[in-house]
């Protein structure tokens, strides 16, 4: 099966207005997608939370560990990626691209298990916040419920090759290239063997891969915390976001103007093949 035929076949399907107000009927549309995906590889629990008046929704597939490591005591490694768009976005970069590997990875590592049991997860409403991740990320504290990693997808299908096509908050700009062609791996220090772990598989299938490790739960340079690995920071948990870097790179950000066009499915690919392998390394 070819896997960037897939992923094309799902951004077909996720790239669309689908902010949960204006665009209500989107936004059900992927999320009854999502479901309808998940569904194929197990059932799929739904984490409901509640913003106003407004019931979200967070879904979520376990799938279990390689039956020769299936110790109980395993704790799984958490995949999401949020499936919310701003108002007028049809979202391709921001954040289908992320939706669709995660909806690989439930294929992937349903037919082909990974050493610790895996937990994906759809995250609703992290445009408005990160509400939904918040939301999970203390439900999971309070349970005292062990992750062995979570890994947030945020972006990962925008490439360009040109010199001075990559900004940084600064001083990052000294120390990483100015050409926004590779992944960015962003983790808090606990994370610091996985970063490199990960980072070093994804460069295997071909790809470049840059990663940051941040101190103080990415207080000192905002910019690392715009996505859902941040309350899991905040709740003590090791965690990653894998980006393309967002606004520092893709001038489509949060436009009309982000579609299925502006994407580099190679480089999208490439992650989607990295990340598996990093994922299996862990």
């Amino acid at each position: 099966m070819n896997l960037k035929t897939q992923l094309q076949t799902h951004l077909n399907e996720i790239v669309r207005d689908r902010d949960p107000y204006m665009a209500s009927a989107g936004h059900f549309f992927v999320q009854q997608y999502i479901h309808s995906s998940f569904s194929q590889w197990g059932s799929v629990e739904i984490h409901t939370f509640r913003v106003g008046g407004k019931n979200c929704q967070n879904l979520i597939l376990n799938l279990p560990c390689q039956v020769e490591s299936s110790k109980d005591s395993l704790p799984p490694i958490l995949i999401a990626a949020h499936y919310d768009t701003v108002p007028g976005s049809p979202g391709a970069d921001d954040n289908a691209t992320g939706v669709a590997v995660l909806l690989e990875f439930a294929r992937i590592f349903a037919t082909h298990p990974a050493k610790y049991p895996l937990r994906l997860v759809a995250f609703d409403m992290e445009e408005y916040g990160l509400l939904g991740s918040t939301d999970y990320a203390t439900k999971l504290k309070e349970e005292k419920q062990p992750l062995r990693l979570m890994i947030s997808l945020e972006m990962l299908g925008y490439c360009v090759k040109s010199a001075r096509s990559q900004l940084y908050p600064p001083p990052l700009e000294k120390i990483y290239p100015d050409r926004g062609d590779f992944i960015a791996l962003i983790g808090n220090w606990r994370t610091l063997r996985d970063l490199i772990c990960i980072s070093r598989c994804i460069r295997k299938v071909g790809v470049p891969s840059q990663w940051l490790p941040v101190p103080n739960r990415g207080l000192i340079v905002r910019e690392t915390r715009r996505s859902d690995h941040a309350p899991f920071w905040d709740a003590g948990y090791p965690a990653i976001m894998v980006t393309d870097t967002a606004n520092m790179r893709n001038p489509h950000y949060h436009k009309a103007s982000d579609t299925i066009e502006t994407l580099d499915l190679d480089f999208l690919t490439g992650v989607c093949e990295g990340l598996e392998k990093g994922i299996r390394k862990l």
